[in-house]
């Protein structure tokens, strides 16, 4: 099925085992590939600028919807509405194995930086490089009742908000106040930001979006089960499988979370690993920064 879009290129759907996964496909058809990947709560736009700055470099991009945003559905009404890192990552193989993606590079921030980095732990032999956000971003679950650094804690709010009823029927009755109150926090450098969410607003009215978003809260500090179909890959990420393939690391010097600093993650990088800091950028790299972003895809892609 192929729609057309005035800003995205063609929108299209794939199935995979779980979902109908709707993507973008920008750029030449035989071109280099990358799969960009959006975090929480933003959506495909994040993109809107990289992708033909992609194309333009003759690099074609893939730019899905995650589990529970946009036109990305689950298949089955009795699939667990998992939103754990596992699943994540698990979707990002799945949709490079149904679209017989050759060596992207993947390139994502938040929970797509996580996803990125979980397909190039887990296949390194399929994945040419990796774009990640702040450095290492998989999960150690089993460390997740350590308490951080009290300014740390308190940046984090909105997790513990989630953890309670309270919180997950806040996000369901008024999600777009929440989500654009966290777009302007953590990008408080942007400008535009709040005006931007408006625009990704619908994304986050998926009839799956909460319940993804609480799951992947809970999960991640233990108060919530997994979906055992994703056991396996759960137990490999919990032992901080290095990273081998090509890697630039873009830390955002403006996010509101604090500024990033990936070069306390070079343990967890066994290839190469450049970082690249940019200053006054926020949490939303890639809509804030796009030539800085598409740069650092297309040097992995386009190297000698």
């Amino acid at each position: 099925m192929v729609h057309w879009s005035m800003t995205m290129g063609e929108l299209r759907t794939v199935m995979t085992e779980d979902l109908e996964i709707a993507y973008y496909d920008d750029g030449p058809a035989d071109g280099a590939v990358a799969v960009l990947l959006h975090g929480f709560p933003y959506d495909v736009l994040s993109f809107q600028a990289v992708a033909p700055l992609l194309a333009e470099r003759g690099i074609r991009s893939i730019t899905p919807y995650l589990r529970g945003y946009g036109g990305t559905r689950f298949r089955k009404a009795a699939t667990p509405r998992s939103g754990q890192q596992a699943a994540v990552g698990q979707d990002l193989l799945d949709l490079i194995d149904v679209l017989e993606l050759q060596r992207p590079v993947v390139a994502g921030y938040d929970w797509g930086g996580r996803a990125a980095c979980i397909a190039a732990a887990v296949r390194p032999e399929r994945i040419a490089g990796l774009v990640t956000v702040g450095g290492y971003s998989i999960q150690d679950i089993a460390s997740s009742v350590e308490p951080a650094a009290p300014m740390e804690e308190y940046r984090d709010w909105y997790q513990w908000y989630f953890n309670t009823d309270r919180g997950r029927a806040g996000l369901q009755a008024n999600r777009d106040e929440l989500c654009s109150l966290l777009w302007r926090l953590w990008s408080p450098e942007w400008a535009d930001a709040g005006e931007a969410y408006t625009s990704s607003s619908p994304s986050l009215h998926n009839p799956d979006f909460v319940d993804v978003a609480v799951h992947s809260y809970r999960h991640r500090h233990r108060a919530a089960d997994g979906d055992d179909r994703f056991d396996e890959l759960e137990a490999f990420l919990a032992k901080s499988p290095p990273i081998l393939v090509p890697t630039i690391s873009l830390d955002a010097l403006a996010d509101g979370f604090g500024p990033d600093d990936s070069e306390r993650d070079r343990k967890h990088f066994a290839g190469p690993f450049e970082v690249r800091r940019l200053k006054g950028i926020g949490h939303n790299v890639p809509q804030e920064a796009p030539l800085a972003f598409a740069n650092a895809v297309a040097d992995l892609l386009l190297r000698p």
